[in-house]
């Protein structure tokens, strides 16, 4: 009752005064916390990035969650009150933390000038140092925050900072520069090729450099003022993206759509292996890390491979042997930053994968509990170190490490008679390699490529629909060949890395080549769970390109995939091999150009081997 008194009183006296902020999330957050919007923190080069600090109402000093953003975080947009920061802030709030919101160099009221993941690593820590000698701060830090706003922690976490203690990145992939055998740099590539993700995420998102701005030095009262009309958010007009990626060449794609010029048009040039990739805010495998970390991932975002395999490059090598072990991992059967979306019928695409929900609050501030006031829970001390959900099971379980010890990896080796075009063909995944070599041929049009039905996606607006499908629609293409083991008798389930190795051939000097991973039902429905590219041009590695000769097989190892997948009795393991998945994926124009300045691509006559002496397989992580 007292408390409801207190908002009426509240309300009534933000009505009278004429207050600019009423919304009931606002005034319920205003009865606990001190609200200091637009502080204007100076790095250490005279730039000033707009912070908002919610801090508890109390003498004591208090540990601070900060999550820092490319994103809109002004209190009003387009002339309304949101609320959605008030009550992330208030959940933190009444947990005795500080919440506090930055935006990125360059964003919105943040001066200076923006470039993805590109901005100073000294941003941060000028940031960190300067939230822990607050008079209202313990100087403990926690990192918390979903893509965009976990991908810059894993970088600035290599420098070392004493303040900083904790952290909580989620779907955290485009922070991802080379690690073992992904060099995705930032989900930019897969394999070699562009995801396309970046450019319709980029055509919303980058400033042009023409862009309207404040004037530097523009003082707090000011900015207090202006964020209620001026929100510095730019209004795009939308875009059929599942027609614009269709725009060649590539590096126009946002040029024909009228939109900002910006970091787009410099990042399509580069290569893989380009000395930019290593000069921003990307985490490569020859960095430092020592920081406590809960890693959240999901099994259809576009970066799961590569998420792991920084989880297990941090397990390994972590500065101290003690925070080696704490190192915590949830992998969820969901989209990007969809943990929290699952309910108990959990549908990702068309598969319902059961009841997925976790307790992620309870979860999350129990780990920053630990390390930012030095109290642990029960379930905290319990935690193990890998959470994960099986789909087909619709289970979670638990496991020491990733993937689970128990599974062992067991090869499958593409057959057929010659022709495993279709899902009507007599393509197979067998356990020996077949004596004689009956190659699978397909043409590949770069002008009809395979179209993107479902998959590990994110961000691509209208273009690609993410999740799981039934792919048996696609399977009626001559451009995809398919391969399957016949059903199983008893269950098994598949968790961990899945190895692919083609022996291919091609008329064409470079070209790609598409694997896709399916659980098939008996009655035929066949649901994808993973995917990967590979650009033959880089078969030999990032820092070179080696084009194909005319009809000569080459060995192609392609970027594992990964999935928990239960295959109940009846079901069977399928692989598709095409050259194209597309838009997920640019398409490759098979001439050994650039492929980003081409407007004209020439058809390839593809093949893939399987024998004896070329044992195209698959490398599965089976648990019986």
């Amino acid at each position: 009752m007292s408390f409801r008194l207190s908002l009426l009183l509240l309300v009534l006296l933000h009505c009278t005064c004429g207050s600019a902020q009423s919304s009931a999330a606002y005034l319920k957050l205003a009865q606990v916390a001190h609200i200091e919007q637009k502080n204007m923190v100076t790095m250490r080069d005279g730039v000033r990035l707009c912070t908002d600090i919610y801090r508890p109402k109390t003498d004591a000093r208090v540990p601070i969650i900060l999550s820092r953003t490319p994103y809109q975080m002004n209190a009003w947009v387009d002339g309304e009150e949101r609320t959605r920061t008030y009550e992330r802030a208030y959940e933190a709030v009444v947990r005795g933390y500080a919440y506090v919101e930055q935006n990125e160099r360059g964003r919105y009221y943040s001066e200076g000038e923006w470039d993805i993941l590109g901005v100073p690593l000294t941003d941060g820590y000028d940031a960190f140092t300067w939230l822990a000698e607050q008079r209202w701060s313990n100087g403990n830090i926690g990192l918390y925050g979903c893509s965009s706003t976990a991908e810059w922690q894993m970088a600035v976490a290599s420098l070392g900072h004493p303040a900083l203690k904790a952290m909580v990145p989620m779907g955290y992939g485009a922070g991802v520069g080379r690690i073992g055998k992904y060099m995705e740099q930032g989900n930019w590539y897969r394999g070699g090729a562009q995801q396309m993700l970046f450019t319709a995420w980029l055509y919303s998102v980058q400033h042009d450099p023409q862009r309207p701005r404040l004037a530097a030095g523009t003082s707090r009262e000011d900015l207090l003022r202006l964020q209620r009309f001026y929100d510095m958010s730019p209004e795009y007009p939308s875009v059929d993206w599942a027609e614009g990626l269709r725009t060649l060449p590539v590096q126009d794609i946002i040029r024909t759509q009228h939109g900002p010029q910006g970091i787009y048009e410099e990042m399509i040039t580069r290569q893989p292996n380009d000395p930019k990739w290593y000069q921003g805010g990307l985490y490569h495998d020859d960095m430092p890390f020592n920081v406590p970390t809960f890693w959240f991932t999901s099994w259809y975002d576009v970066s799961i491979s590569p998420n792991l395999a920084l989880f297990n490059h941090v397990r390994q090598n972590a500065t101290s042997p003690a925070v080696r072990e704490q190192q915590h991992l949830v992998i969820a059967p969901t989209l990007h930053c969809a943990y929290t979306r699952a309910t108990a019928n959990t549908v990702v695409g068309e598969r319902n994968v059961g009841d997925a929900r976790l307790d992620y609050d309870e979860l999350i501030y129990g780990w920053f509990d630990k390390h930012l006031k030095g109290t642990e829970s029960s379930k905290i001390k319990a935690l193990p170190q890998v959470q994960f959900y099986t789909m087909g099971s619709n289970v979670w379980q638990t496991s020491t490490a990733w993937p689970p010890p128990a599974a062992v990896m067991t090869t499958y080796y593409l057959d057929s008679d010659g022709r495993a075009n279709t899902r009507h063909g007599n393509g197979r995944l067998v356990t020996k390699a077949p004596a004689k070599d009956q190659p699978d041929a397909f043409v590949y049009d770069p002008m009809d490529p395979v179209p993107s039905y479902g998959g590990n996606v994110c961000c691509t607006g209208n273009a690609v629909k993410g999740g799981s499908f039934d792919q048996r629609v696609m399977e009626n293409r001559n451009d995809i060949l398919v391969y399957t083991t016949e059903p199983f008798a008893e269950g098994v389930e598949l968790s961990g890395f899945i190895e692919t190795t083609l022996y291919v051939s091609s008329d064409a000097k470079d070209t790609d080549f598409t694997v896709k991973l399916i659980d098939v039902y008996p009655d035929g429905t066949a649901y994808n769970l993973d995917e990967t590219i590979q650009r033959v041009r880089y078969r030999e590695g990032y820092d070179r390109e080696v084009f194909m000769e005319k009809d000569k097989v080459y060995k192609v190892e392609l970027t594992p995939m990964s999935t928990s997948n239960y295959f109940q009795p009846g079901h069977s393991i399928r692989i598709e091999v095409s050259s194209s998945n597309f838009p997920r994926f640019e398409r490759n124009l098979n001439t050994g150009g650039k492929n980003y300045d081409e407007k004209e691509g020439v058809v390839a006559k593809n093949k893939v081997h399987h024998s004896v002496a070329y044992p195209s397989a698959v490398r599965l992580p089976l648990l019986r």
